[in-house]
C-alpha cells in the first residue's frame, strides 16, 4: 500500500488515457456516444461515468475523486462545484421531510444557514449542541434523528469534537455520522479511523491550496456516494473542468504544504501566547487548549487554523483594536477563505455579523477582539514581524 505522499501523484491515473504526464483538461460538455445502444445506457446510468455528459462525470473529476477517497480511506468520493454544494448535497442524500438532525452550536456560517433555515424550511429539525459535550450529543437523539454532524476543529474557535464518541453513537443507533474535515485536512485527521461514515470538504481550502479554484468533496461509501451523485443531478453543483484540473494540480503538493503551514502556525501560536496584547490564543496544538489532549489523540498536525482574542476592557475597544491590527499587516490579507500558501486573517464577527445575531455569535464562541487566522507557508520570521508591528500601540 503507498503511502500518501505517492498516492497523491499518482492516485486515479487511470483516468488519464492519453500519453500526457499531467493529466489534461478534458474541456467538453458532452462526449460522442458508442454506437451500440447498451453501451450508451451503461453510460448515461453509471454513477460518476467519465464520457457521458459533464454533470454526469469527467475524467479529471474521477481522479480528483480518487485522489480524496484514498487520502480519507473511503471507498469512494464524489468532487462538487463548492464546500457548500458538497454540504447540502451530502445531507440531503440522508435526510427528508420529518427527519431530525444533531449537530453543534459553532459551525462554518453557509453551513449554519443550511441548518438554520434551508432544512427549517422543508420540514427538517435541527438541534444544536455545545460540541465538547459527548453527552449532549446523546441526549438530543429522538427516534427520528437521521444524521449526527460535527466540524472539527470549528470555524472560527477551533473547539474539537471527539470523533471517536460520535462514531461510535451513531453506530450505536443507527444514525448516519458526517463530518466536515476541512479546517484539520486529510493530512492532520483522518475521521474514517474514528469511525465516521462521511467526510465532507471545502476543496477550495487545503486541498486545492493555492486560492485559485472553488470545490467540495464528499467521502463516503460506493452505496452513498451514488446516492449522493444521484442528488447532484438534480441540484446541478457539477465541478468544472478547469477547476478539477486545478484540484489534481493542487492535491500533488498537500503533504508538504500542510506540514509546512503546521510548523508555522504552531510557531506562531506560541509567540501570540507569550504575547500581552493577546488575550487569548486558540490553538489545537497549544497544551493551553482546553482539549489538547483530545486533539493529541485524534489529529496528527495542529493545521495552519487558528484565532486570537485581542486585549480590550469593552467590545467597543475590542473591535477598534482589531480594525487596528487589520489596518497595520501587511503580509497577512484580510480575505475571506484559508488554507493557501499565503497568510489571511478575518475578523469573524464582522465576516458573519449579518448572518448570525448577538446570541448565535455568543454560542458559536464569535467575539468582538477575534482575528481568525490561515497560516501560509512565508517565511515565520516575517509572519511574526507583520503581527508584531500591528499590534503596537493597542489599546487595552
Amino acid at each position: 500500500m503507498s503511502k500518501i505522499e505517492t498516492d497523491l501523484i499518482h492516485q486515479g491515473s487511470a483516468f488519464n488515457e492519453t500519453n500526457a504526464v499531467v493529466t489534461p483538461i478534458f474541456q467538453t460538455s458532452t462526449y460522442y456516444a458508442d454506437s451500440d445502444l447498451q453501451a450508451y445506457i451503461i453510460a448515461a446510468t453509471a454513477t460518476k461515468h467519465p464520457g457521458f455528459y459533464h454533470r454526469h462525470g469527467n475524467p479529471s473529476n474521477s481522479q480528483a475523486a480518487a485522489i480524496i477517497a484514498s487520502l480519507e480511506k473511503t471507498e469512494d468520493a464524489l468532487v462538487l462545484a463548492t464546500g457548500m454544494a458538497a454540504i447540502s448535497t451530502a445531507i440531503l442524500a440522508v435526510v427528508k421531510a420529518g427527519d431530525h438532525v444533531v449537530t453543534q452550536h459553532s459551525l462554518y456560517s453557509g453551513a449554519m444557514l443550511f441548518f438554520r433555515e434551508f432544512l427549517s424550511d422543508y420540514g427538517v429539525q435541527v438541534t444544536h449542541v455545545n460540541q465538547t459535550d459527548n453527552k449532549a450529543f446523546e441526549d438530543a437523539i429522538q427516534e427520528n434523528t437521521k444524521l449526527i454532524y460535527v466540524e472539527t476543529p470549528s470555524n472560527p474557535n477551533l473547539a474539537i469534537t471527539d470523533l471517536a464518541f460520535i462514531g461510535e453513537l451513531g453506530k450505536k443507533h443507527n444514525i448516519t455520522t458526517m463530518v466536515d474535515n476541512t479546517f484539520a485536512s486529510p493530512i492532520n485527521q483522518q475521521p474514517k479511523d474514528y469511525g465516521i461514515d462521511v467526510i465532507v470538504h471545502s476543496a477550495t481550502k487545503y486541498l486545492g491550496g493555492h486560492s485559485d479554484l472553488t470545490a467540495g468533496a464528499v467521502c463516503g461509501s460506493k452505496d452513498y456516494i451514488h446516492k449522493v451523485w444521484r442528488r447532484s443531478l438534480t441540484l446541478g453543483g457539477s465541478l468544472s473542468p478547469f477547476d478539477s484540473w486545478l484540484l489534481v494540480r493542487g492535491l500533488k503538493t498537500l503533504s508538504m504544504r500542510v506540514k509546512q503551514i503546521n510548523e508555522n502556525a504552531l510557531a506562531l501560536a506560541k509567540w501570540f501566547e507569550a504575547d500581552r496584547r493577546i488575550k487569548y490564543t486558540g490553538y489545537v496544538g497549544l497544551e493551553s487548549h482546553p482539549q489538547y489532549e483530545l486533539a493529541q489523540k485524534q489529529m496528527k498536525g495542529g493545521t495552519g487554523m487558528l484565532s486570537v482574542e485581542l486585549i480590550g476592557d469593552s467590545e467597543e475597544q475590542a473591535y477598534q483594536n482589531a480594525q487596528q491590527v487589520l489596518n497595520k499587516l501587511k503580509i497577512f490579507a484580510n480575505a475571506a477563505s484559508l488554507g493557501g500558501v499565503e497568510s489571511l486573517v478575518v475578523h469573524p464577527a464582522s465576516m458573519w455579523g449579518g448572518h448570525h445575531n448577538q446570541q448565535q455569535k455568543q454560542s458559536g464562541g464569535i467575539t468582538a477582539g477575534m482575528l481568525r487566522i490561515s497560516v501560509g507557508i512565508e517565511h515565520i520570521d516575517d509572519l511574526i514581524a507583520d503581527f508584531d508591528q500591528a499590534l503596537e500601540g493597542l489599546q487595552a
